[in-house]
């Protein structure tokens, strides 16, 4: 399963990312490592993500998450190394 298809597949679900992100509208990183974030939508092809945020353990993202951050929807570039799911069955 790809990162795109668990992601989709977990739309509704909590991700955590494990390091702080670097926002370009505020130009710069926001020194909160460890946040759960409720996600709302993941996209290989977003068309209105030009200036996504990233993580800072950014690898090469290929996938755009929508995720709830702060109460407001966010678009974040992300790689596999980027995301842990949080699977609520355990």
């Amino acid at each position: 399963m790809t990162l795109l298809q668990k992601l989709q597949a977990h739309r509704g679900g909590l991700i955590r990312l494990p390091t702080e992100l670097f926002w370009y509208d505020r130009g710069g990183w926001d020194d909160t490592p460890g946040r759960l974030c409720l996600l709302l939508d993941a996209t290989a092809t977003p068309t209105a993500v030009a200036e996504a945020s990233v993580p800072a353990a950014h690898h090469g993202a290929d996938v755009a998450a929508l995720l709830l951050i702060d109460g407001q929807p966010r678009w974040i570039w992300v790689a596999e190394r980027d995301v842990e799911v949080i699977d609520e069955a355990k």
